[in-house]
């Protein structure tokens, strides 16, 4: 799936060429069976009332999949701050589990991954939907095996027969390219089946494993568990091994994934799909933990790496909003000069920056966990952000790695323009008035 959603071909054809292969492999396959002189003949009516059921639950799983909306976190009212985790790309507060799509340009509640075939992402609301249609999925293409393995056995069963009394050259080969169409599918749809019942029973999506993965890989790296890291405004916090907190139970997971506690809608066609809540509280917002950590709240684990870049002195720094609120009092030509200098130091932090990227030093922990890494946790493309052991970055699930890297450094200003921080010194001071 790494790198799919970035092929504009993929992104366009993608919903039409799973349509194609859906009817070809359904209706072509029964033509095949009807039409020509394969043994031991068309299926019987049991078999084409159950496998057109299927393709019919197929059908409308994957609709939904692609046109469900993936959720929307809506707030009463303009937010200018929060002590939470900050999406800068929404400008709004971002709940636990959210992350921000660089695909849907939205933060998406409970994100999976953003599917490439589906061209939506399998978050919260999407999930229930994106289960059945694998399950309907392999199901559908097992009976279809099961057809096709039918009339291989026939050949088989007649290979001593004179080649004039079995079916036709075109038979054969419609048989066989279907054949190959369906065993390659089953193959590729069955890991995404086995991958996804585990998301669902262990209520981890894709991008928390790929958290829990770098978190382990940095703890086993350092062989402790937990020492002081500084952050950018000085405050020293501790880093320590966390357990996945959303773990709550096989049963539980499964009801919280699919938005009810009864089996028997879970994989129902014409079943829903949990909401977002809609007053800053419930599903979407919160989410229930085990109890495991010493506290709730600390998930997603920290990133010493990046906390360790963004602690570094630079010359551009000058603290948060209010320490540069005396800008606004400045005319315009103090303003004008103030702007110019700001200019000139995020030139020396750029040269700061690329002499500081040459250095290598204890943190250096990427090397160990994937060779594909160079030691300061940056692919061999030369780009920061660290690689599971299949080779991929949260970009690759659809994540905007850009809104993820300025949250954990907490960048709040460094890198914010100067009209922007006056922008919303006025906004304040309006609502204050207000």
């Amino acid at each position: 799936m790494a790198g799919f959603n970035d092929v504009p071909l993929i992104q366009n054809l993608a919903v039409p060429t799973v349509c194609l292969l859906i009817a070809f492999l359904s209706y072509f396959s029964q033509y095949i069976f009807h039409r020509s002189t394969l043994d031991p003949g068309p299926p019987s009516r049991t078999e084409s009332v159950v496998f057109n059921a299927l393709l019919l639950c197929l059908w409308l799983a994957y609709f939904r999949s692609v046109t469900i909306d993936p959720g929307r976190y809506v707030f009463p009212g303009k937010v200018i701050e929060s002590d939470s985790r900050w999406c800068r790309k929404c400008e709004a507060p971002k709940p636990p589990r959210a992350h921000h799509c660089r695909h849907c340009g939205q933060c998406i509640p409970k994100m999976d991954h953003h599917c490439p075939w589906t061209r939506n992402c399998v978050s919260m609301t999407t999930f229930p939907h994106f289960l059945r249609f694998l399950v309907y999925s392999n199901l559908s293409l097992w009976a279809l095996g099961r057809l096709l393995w039918q009339r291989f056995y026939a050949l088989w069963e007649a290979r001593h027969l004179p080649a004039y009394l079995g079916p036709s050259l075109q038979a054969l080969i419609a048989l066989a390219l279907t054949s190959l169409i369906c065993l390659f599918t089953t193959l590729a749809l069955g890991v995404m089946l086995v991958t996804t019942l585990r998301a669902w029973l262990f209520n981890c999506t894709m991008i928390e494993g790929w958290e829990l993965e770098r978190h382990e890989a940095v703890v086993d790296r350092d062989g402790r568990d937990w020492w002081d890291i500084t952050q950018p405004d000085g405050e020293k916090v501790r880093f320590e091994r966390i357990e996945f907190p959303y773990d709550i139970g096989l049963f539980a997971n499964m009801s919280q994934a699919m938005g009810t506690s009864n089996p028997l809608l879970w994989f129902f066609p014409f079943a829903g799909n949990p909401h977002v809540g809609t007053d800053g509280r419930g599903v979407g917002w919160n989410w229930e933990e085990n109890g495991f950590n010493r506290k709730e709240g600390m998930w997603p684990p920290l990133d010493p790496e990046k906390i360790r870049r963004a602690a570094r002195p630079w010359p551009a720094s000058h603290g948060h909003d209010r320490a540069r609120l005396p800008y606004e009092d400045l005319s315009l030509e103090e303003q004008k000069r103030a702007f110019k200098q700001r200019q000139e130091e995020d030139a020396r932090r750029r040269k700061s920056l690329l002499a500081e990227l040459e250095e290598v030093d204890d943190y250096d922990f990427v090397d160990d966990v994937n060779d594909s890494n160079d030691a300061r946790g940056r692919d061999s493309g030369g780009a920061p952000g660290w690689m599971n052991s299949d080779g991929e970055r949260l970009q690759d699930y659809g994540v905007d790695e850009e809104a993820e890297d300025a949250e954990a450094e907490d960048l709040h200003d460094e890198d914010m323009p100067l009209g922007e921080l006056l922008r919303r010194r006025r906004v304040v001071s309006r609502d204050d008035a207000a």
